[in-house]
C-alpha cells in the first residue's frame, strides 16, 4: 500500500513502524472474515481493511473525526485478522500507533474521559481495586448490569502455595492488577503444579499491572510506565537466572511479549525489555515442554472427568498463537472436550472492552455462551481473567481457569 505519512510522524520511532506495517497491506480483505465486529455490523469501516484505511488517512494528516473514533474504538484488538492476515500484517501495532495519534488530536467528551480515568486509575492498581471489589460485592444489587456483572462471588479460600524456595529451578509468575482480587487461587494452583514437576514459583510484590489497561486506553506513557516498573522489579531476578516469567493471564501474557516491541526505542530499557518478552511464558508452554512431564503425570491418574468446553481466549490463540496445546493437556486430564463452533471469534471481554462498548461486547458473550454450550458440556474452562469473569456473567455453567482443573487432577 502507498502512504505518503507526515514527515513528523515519519521522524518517530512509531510513524516508521506503522509505515512499514501499512506497505505491507495490499487490501485483499481476507480479514474482514474473521472480524468479530464486522460480522455483527457489516460495516467496512468496522473491519480491519476499514480501519487500516481511517489509520492511513489519520498519519497521512487528514482531519480526525468521532467517526474515525468511533470504528477505533469497536475494535476488540483480538488479533484475529493477523492470524488471517497472508501478508504478515501487525495490525494491532498499526492500531496502537493510531489509536495514540487520534487520542492526542481529538479530546474526548468529559463522560467519556471521567470513565476512562476511572478505568485506567482503579484496575491497574490493587490497593484501590480490591477494596473496590469488596464494596461492590456488597452494593450489587444497586450496580449498574454492566458492572454488576463483572462481580464473581467471593472466592472460597484456596489451598496454600508451596514453599517457594524448596527447589533449586524457580520461575516468575506475574500477579497482575484483577486476578489477585477476582481469582486469587489461579497463580496458587499454577504454582502447585510446577512444584510437582520440581519447579518453585513465586511472585514479587514490586511488579504490578502489566501495562495492558492504561496502554490501551490510550494513555500509552503510563502504560509503559507500568512496563518499566516491572521490569525493575524482575530484572534482579532475571540476572539470578530465573527460568521464566510465567503469566497466567493470556492478556497479560501477549502483553508482556510485546514488552520488547513497545519499548525498542527507550535506550534503557530496550535490551531489558526484549529479555523479559524472551522470559515470558505461558503456563501451557511450561507444563507440555517441561521434560519430567506433566503428560505422564496425569495419564497416570486415569479417569473420566465429564464433558468440558475450552474457551481459547483470543490473546492465546491470536496473539501468543498457541492453539490445541491446552486442549491436549485437559483431555490427557480426563475430559471429554466438546466442539465449539466458530472458536476463532471473540467472547466480547477484550480488556475493558466489555465496560465501555456493553452492547457488542453482550452480543459478542451470547454467540460465543451458544457455541460453547452446544456440545453440552458440564463445565467452561478457559485462560484469561478477564474472559473467564465475563462469560461467567452469562453463563449457567461454571467458568474456570483450566490450571486449576489440572491442579486438582495431580493433587
Amino acid at each position: 500500500m502507498d502512504t505518503k505519512i507526515t514527515d513528523e510522524l515519519r521522524a518517530t520511532h512509531a510513524g516508521q513502524v506503522a509505515e512499514e506495517i501499512l506497505r505491507k497491506c495490499v487490501h485483499c480483505g481476507f480479514c474482514t472474515a474473521t472480524c468479530p465486529t464486522y460480522q455483527l455490523l457489516g460495516d467496512e469501516l468496522d473491519g480491519p481493511r476499514g480501519r487500516i484505511y481511517l489509520i492511513k488517512q489519520v498519519l497521512e494528516g487528514k482531519a480526525v473525526t468521532e467517526k474515525t473514533r468511533t470504528h477505533l474504538d469497536r475494535c476488540l484488538t483480538c488479533r484475529s485478522c493477523e492470524t488471517t492476515c497472508p501478508s504478515g500484517v501487525k495490525y494491532s501495532h498499526l492500531l496502537d500507533v493510531g489509536r495514540a495519534v487520534v487520542e492526542q488530536k481529538l479530546p474526548r467528551r468529559l463522560s467519556d474521559r471521567v470513565t476512562r480515568v476511572l478505568l485506567k486509575t482503579v484496575l491497574p492498581n490493587p490497593a484501590l481495586f480490591s477494596p473496590a471489589v469488596a464494596l461492590g460485592r456488597l452494593m450489587k444489587p444497586l450496580l449498574p448490569s454492566s458492572l454488576a456483572d463483572k462481580l464473581p462471588p467471593a472466592p472460597a479460600a484456596g489451598r496454600p502455595w508451596p514453599t517457594a524456595s524448596r527447589h533449586p529451578r524457580r520461575m516468575l509468575a506475574l500477579a497482575g492488577c484483577v486476578q489477585p482480587a477476582l481469582a486469587p487461587n489461579i497463580n496458587a494452583a499454577m504454582a502447585r503444579v510446577l512444584d510437582r514437576l520440581g519447579i518453585s514459583l513465586f511472585e514479587e510484590a514490586k511488579a504490578g499491572c502489566c501495562g495492558a489497561v492504561r496502554f490501551h486506553l490510550n494513555d500509552q506513557d503510563a502504560g509503559k510506565a507500568d512496563m518499566r516498573r516491572n521490569i525493575d522489579a524482575w530484572w534482579p531476578h532475571v540476572e539470578a537466572g530465573v527460568e521464566a516469567i510465567v503469566v497466567t493471564a493470556s492478556g497479560c501474557g501477549v502483553q508482556v511479549r510485546d514488552y520488547g516491541h513497545i519499548l525498542a526505542d527507550d535506550v534503557e530499557y530496550a535490551e531489558k525489555a526484549a529479555r523479559v518478552s524472551a522470559l515470558c511464558r505461558d503456563p501451557s508452554e511450561i507444563l507440555t515442554e517441561e521434560k519430567s512431564g506433566l503428560l505422564p503425570l496425569l495419564s497416570a491418574r486415569p479417569q473420566a472427568r465429564g464433558k468440558l468446553a475450552f474457551h481459547s481466549p483470543c490473546t492465546l490463540q491470536h496473539g501468543l498463537k498457541i492453539r490445541g496445546v491446552i486442549e491436549k493437556v485437559l483431555s490427557a486430564a480426563g475430559y471429554e472436550l466438546t466442539p465449539v463452533a466458530d472458536g476463532h471469534l471473540c467472547c466480547g471481554s477484550a480488556g475493558t472492552y466489555a465496560v465501555l462498548q456493553p452492547e457488542l461486547a453482550g452480543r459478542l458473550r451470547e454467540n460465543k455462551l451458544a457455541a460453547l454450550n452446544g456440545g453440552g458440556p458440564a463445565l467452561v474452562a478457559t485462560a484469561n481473567i478477564g474472559c473467564l469473569i465475563h462469560l461467567q456473567a452469562g453463563s449457567v455453567l461454571p467458568v474456570r481457569h483450566w490450571i486449576e482443573l489440572i491442579d486438582e487432577v495431580v493433587e
